[in-house]
């Protein structure tokens, strides 16, 4: 799996400029429910909200990965944000995030999301490419993102 398999070029949001995960969260589900249609804002922050009462989903060096389940999704879906400023996510390290990877995962699937999972974490585990997606342009965060 790759992300390119659910990330497309019209979603990453730059600049983002949540007060706190509350607020991430709702202009995450926000964005969704414009980009894709037939996705509710509504169920989308719910589901988004309990994964996230069952522990933060801040991954540590100033990342997180909120992902849930959404009913009736056929595909997973992904977006990539990245905020104005830092904000407190609960995070293993203790640290704000100023980036984030949001996805969705189709209910019902036969392919694990747990893989889709590992191939993000992994891209933000590489901290070259962490510092340029703190920089650059949406196309160039693409095109970083969905590289081999």
């Amino acid at each position: 799996m790759d992300i390119a398999d659910f990330f497309a070029p019209d979603r990453i949001a730059l600049d983002v400029k949540p007060r706190d995960k509350t607020q991430l969260i709702s202009e995450a589900a926000r964005l969704f429910g414009s980009l894709v249609t037939g996705l509710q804002p509504a169920a989308v922050e719910e589901a988004l909200r309990a994964r996230e009462r069952l522990g933060s989903t801040g991954l540590g060096g100033g990342f997180a990965l909120p992902h849930a389940r959404i009913e009736g999704l056929d595909n997973y879906i992904g977006m990539f944000l990245r905020l104005a400023r830092p904000i407190d996510f609960g995070s293993i390290d203790g640290k704000p995030i100023d980036l984030a990877f949001v996805l969705l995962i189709p209910f019902e699937t036969k392919t694990p999301h747990v893989a889709a999972l590992a191939v993000i974490s992994r891209k933000f585990r590489d901290p070259a490419l962490v510092a340029k997606l703190r920089k650059i342009d949406a196309q160039a965060a693409y095109a970083l993102l969905t590289a081999p």
